[in-house]
């Protein structure tokens, strides 16, 4: 029993959430027992993910299979170093979202409350399954369960608004799975595996070059929709109308983070550098990612609603996490890991904050929040912080990831990346920091009397920013995030960041 139970923990991280979505729905008419369900999960979730830290930090796998669908293909959960990452960001940050999400449907008075915690679960569930996949087809039965759960979310407030932006996102995600999909058969049919391999298992010889290099632009496809690379990002700004919760969970913990996940997988674990080199495709993809990060921070420069603002920031962001992984190098590689658990933290932080102003205020846009830092000063500062670390400024983990990320443009002698990523830290600045000094330095408070949020909403969005601030110090804090993604840089490239 004691050997079986590690070999169980990924699973249990799994379902978690989701055996408890019958007793949140059954709680409809309790609202605080439905809510402490959520709670309860939160942290059961947290705890079985951390209980496997040490095993993976050590070398091992926690892995577990749950069945053979066709002889050669299982659904199979496997805990190694990249999915550790994204699962410690989905289930720690899904702790101060569960205290947050309570503190904004209560002060904002949203609807279909039941639905929203239960929909929150399930996307929970799938978000792990997809960060312990072993293998492609695994990845894709949990990528699409997070595709189908998310859409009650986006649709939550069930305006005109807030049907077409489900609608895109529908639009949007729903040809990219089947694309997934398409990619996931072609790969069965030339390799005879889909398991996930560091270095990668896919070889010169398993197809032509124009078979290889089509079947990587459909994975690419695939899994970039949800990472929102331009072009295909459209979806991600349509969806600021559901609640900041679900915002939140978008940009921060779960579905565009999935998305630069399977970049990361499919890159460093289907290809490998090797045959990526080989086949001429990863500057193209290092290109396109330097291309959205560019774009993104210029079109976020023009919105004034605050939510758009940051839906821009997080499509260039994340593709600092695809650069990473096009560059191919262990530098690279060990930026790219951190920036997907560090961008989470900063992201996650604006995120609350600007729903802590709009339940108070019922403010959206930038230009109405002149004065608000002196009555939000909380609010304000630990924005402040989230946004100074997107910028890459030093002392806050934001500056760590970039450096790394730098570090390996320089040893590919990537100097249009080295620019692009001075630039785009220059236009952070300049479309964050002005809302900064507008909210403590405007001689202009906000109109009528404002307070901070309450503590289930506030608390939550300090914790975050001193996170961010701490992992800035240390980023082996708590979660050995640098050993994790120094370990998964190794593994892909055979190198190490030193």
């Amino acid at each position: 029993m004691e050997a079986a139970l590690p070999s169980m923990r990924p699973l249990l991280a799994v379902a978690v959430s989701l055996l408890v979505v019958p007793l949140i729905i059954a709680s409809r008419h309790r609202p605080n027992l439905r809510e402490a369900w959520t709670l309860i999960a939160a942290f059961l979730k947290a705890g079985i993910v951390l209980s496997m830290l040490p095993a993976v930090l050590s070398g091992q796998a926690p892995t577990c299979s749950l069945g053979t669908i066709v002889p050669g293909i299982e659904i199979v959960l496997r805990a190694d170093p990249l999915g550790m990452v994204f699962a410690l960001v989905a289930s720690l940050l899904w702790i101060p979202t569960s205290f947050y999400s309570i503190g904004y449907v209560r002060g904002a008075g949203e609807k279909r409350q039941t639905r929203f915690f239960a929909s929150f679960a399930v996307c929970l569930s799938a978000t792990i399954g997809i960060a312990f996949a072993a293998n492609l087809f695994t990845f894709v039965v949990f990528f699409e369960m997070l595709t189908i759960a998310t859409y009650p979310l986006v649709l939550h407030k069930e305006t005109d608004a807030a049907r077409a932006g489900a609608a895109t996102y529908l639009a949007y995600t729903l040809p990219a799975g089947f694309a997934l999909l398409l990619a996931v058969a072609m790969t069965w049919t030339a390799a005879g595996t889909v398991t996930f391999t560091p270095g990668g298992f896919l070889t010169a010889d398993m197809g032509s070059r124009a078979f290889l290099q089509g079947l990587f632009v459909l994975f690419i496809a695939g899994v970039g929709v949800k990472a929102a690379i331009m072009p295909l990002h459209a979806w991600l700004p349509a969806a600021m109308v559901a609640p900041t919760p679900v915002s939140a969970l978008l940009h921060a913990v779960a579905v565009v983070k999935a998305g630069v996940f399977g970049v990361l997988r499919v890159t460093g674990f289907v290809f490998g550098p090797e045959l990526l080199q080989d086949l001429g495709v990863a500057t193209g993809l290092g290109w396109l990612a330097c291309t959205t990060f560019i774009l993104a921070s210029l079109i976020a420069l023009r919105q004034d609603d605050l939510k758009r603002r940051l839906a821009y920031s997080t499509v260039g962001h994340l593709s600092y996490v695809v650069l990473g992984a096009s560059l191919m190098n262990a530098w690279s590689w060990a930026g790219a890991v951190l920036h997907l658990l560090f961008h989470a933290t900063m992201k996650i932080t604006l995120f609350f904050c600007a729903g802590a102003i709009y339940v108070q205020t019922r403010r959206e846009k930038v230009s109405e929040l002149r004065g608000i830092g002196r009555q939000m000063p909380i609010t304000m500062v630990a924005f402040t912080v989230a946004s100074l670390g997107l910028a890459g400024l030093p002392g806050i983990n934001g500056f760590l990831s970039k450096w790394a990320l730098a570090n390996g443009a320089v040893l590919e002698q990537g100097w249009f990346a080295l620019g692009a990523l001075a630039l785009s830290g220059a236009l952070n600045a300049a479309y964050f920091l002005p809302i900064a000094v507008r909210a403590f330095f405007d001689a202009s408070p906000t109109p009528g009397r404002v307070t901070e949020a309450s503590g289930l909403m506030v608390v939550p969005l300090a914790v975050t920013a001193l996170v961010s601030l701490a992992l800035g110090l240390a980023p082996n804090l708590g979660i050995a995030g640098w050993d994790l993604a120094r370990a998964v840089a190794v593994a892909v490239t055979g190198g190490a960041p030193s």
